[in-house]
């Protein structure tokens, strides 16, 4: 029996759910085709039926986390105005919380250096999405148009990004959180 074409959206939603969580968590090259179709419950040979390619497949899990990740961001500000909107972001990014769960985190701290290895269609969705995340902090710094709230946004981005990435590389928990919250005390010094 054919799947109807919500079915078939839906099971392309989950698989390039399933895959975004599992290259955030263990990277794009260590985690197979096979792993991503077993976790969505799905096998191996439905994979094409979707995708042209493991490199297509990445590019929409990366387009998708980064979505989700600005949404979950935009969502911890809602309410406040300002600098206190961004600094919520800040906080709910910088958190021991997100540190230790990068399967659901931020994609660019999760799968940064295999991203810029990746291929075109890759890349592009990497770099909308970083023009994104900018504009939101941008936006949440001041002007987005103002040029100098835009560069604080991109040093901001850039320093969220590295401080997380370093947290979950220091095996002391104790000092992987005072990591996390002398770069966010900085960044909210902008």
């Amino acid at each position: 029996m054919r799947k109807s074409r919500v079915e078939t959206a839906e099971t392309r939603r989950r698989i390039v759910e399933v895959a975004a969580e599992g290259f955030r968590a263990n990277g794009i090259h260590a985690t197979g085709l096979a792993d991503v179709m077993t976790a969505a419950g799905l096998s191996l040979g439905g994979f094409y039926r979707h995708f042209d390619s493991k490199d297509h497949l990445v590019a929409e899990a990366c387009e998708a986390a980064l979505t989700g990740m600005i949404g979950e961001l935009e969502a911890a500000a809602e309410g406040c105005s300002g600098a206190e909107g961004f600094n919520a972001m800040v906080d709910a990014y910088m958190s021991t919380t997100h540190r230790d769960s990068p399967a659901n985190g931020c994609p660019l701290a999760g799968m940064g250096s295999e991203l810029a290895r990746a291929d075109e269609s890759t890349r592009a969705a990497a770099a909308q999405g970083i023009d994104e995340f900018v504009d939101m902090l941008a936006k949440r710094i001041g002007d987005p148009e103002d040029n100098g709230d835009r560069s604080r946004a991109v040093f901001a981005l850039s320093a969220l990004i590295g401080a997380l990435t370093l947290s979950r590389i220091l095996p002391d928990q104790a000092a992987s959180a005072s990591l996390l919250e002398d770069v966010r005390q900085q960044i909210e010094a902008i």
